[in-house]
């Protein structure tokens, strides 16, 4: 269970492509996957149910035709829900009128795609005031609060340019900010990052988490890159063949994987990247220590500290040191070994 306030939860949500798909949910029934497939039907989504906190980066994983992106494209009502309940601060979203979901679309919510959908003919600061021309707001106001978000992603000396005159990664921060114009509670990424070169993904990777702390958006992320999850998630659900298989943050998912399918998911992640200090905390306190640590420092991003300091370093969360850790108790985690 999440510990902040629920901001998003969509609850046994079906999406089935056939010529009848109410027919398989007639009187509440839950078809299994070959059920599903034996009537020509696709269950590209099948009994979901996830709560999202607010302020939280949650990543929705799985391979290709996992059902991850018709997922979140029901949870903005994008593609229509076959059933279930999809609630935005309690609000049931199946329930809302056309154009309530506009309303909501236009002025809390704000998407971002792989492909940038830029309008090529717009300049930079159109791109991204366009969004609010549509609300209706006045040239000058959105053309203000255009700059702002403009500046926000690292963009300013670039406002006249046309989107031909952009790398990839700049046209990418334009759209971040076209989504961000709106001053939008809930945002969706769909692979926003993996048409980019590696170097230009990881420095957006870095952006996006830099406007994360200053912005605290409620945001719902997919990717298929588990390093990119690891870097961004909160927490992480995993899909597959349109069913949530398992629900955990980064840690949890690769020390206590749900099923086989996503301990295979999980295999190859180097445990260093993922397990933390409080994981590896021995209880306690020692005489001396080299330092004081968060509990929730990766090991990968402190290992060289601790490896080589002539002390343990003491693990603190929460403003009390709940125990602290060794340099023994880190190499064994960087050679490989289970905590």
């Amino acid at each position: 269970m999440i510990e902040r306030p629920v901001k998003l939860a969509c609850r046994h949500v079906w999406k089935i492509y056939g010529s009848h798909p109410q027919r398989l949910l007639a009187g509440g029934g839950v078809p299994s996957l070959e059920e599903i497939r034996r009537t020509d039907h696709v269950g590209a989504v099948r009994d979901a149910s996830l709560e999202i906190g607010e302020g939280e980066i949650f990543v929705i994983m799985g391979l290709s035709g996992s059902g991850k992106s018709t997922l979140v494209r029901c949870l903005s009502r994008l593609v229509e829900p076959t059933a279930g309940e999809i609630l935005y601060d309690g609000e049931d979203l199946l329930k809302a009128s056309a154009a309530r979901m506009i309303e909501i679309r236009r002025h809390r919510m704000g998407m971002v795609f792989q492909h940038f959908a830029l309008l090529p003919h717009l300049t930079v600061l159109e791109n991204v005031a366009f969004p609010l021309e549509v609300q209706g707001m006045d040239r000058k106001m959105r053309e203000a609060r255009a700059r702002e978000v403009v500046q926000l992603v690292g963009l300013q000396g670039r406002e006249s340019n046309f989107p031909r005159q952009l790398s990839g990664g700049q046209q990418q921060r334009v759209g971040i900010a076209r989504s961000l114009a709106v001053e939008p509670d809930l945002w969706f990424l769909d692979e926003p990052f993996s048409a980019l070169d590696p170097l230009i993904r990881r420095e957006m990777q870095e952006e996006f988490l830099r406007i994360q702390r200053q912005l605290k958006k409620t945001i719902v992320f997919i990717t298929h890159d588990f390093d990119e999850a690891i870097r961004l998630a909160d927490r992480i659900a995993i899909m597959k063949d349109g069913a949530v298989v398992q629900v955990a943050t980064p840690e949890e998912l690769v020390l206590a994987p749900a099923n086989a399918y996503v301990a295979a998911f999980t295999a190859h992640v180097a445990r260093a990247k993922v397990v933390t200090l409080g994981r590896i905390a021995v209880p306690g306190q020692v005489e001396r220590v080299a330092g004081t640590l968060p509990a929730a420092a990766r090991i990968e991003e402190v290992a060289d500290r601790i490896v080589l300091a002539d002390a343990p370093f003491a693990v603190e969360r929460d403003g009390a040191v709940i125990g602290h850790v060794t340099p023994a108790a880190v190499i064994s985690i960087l050679i490989g070994r289970q905590p």
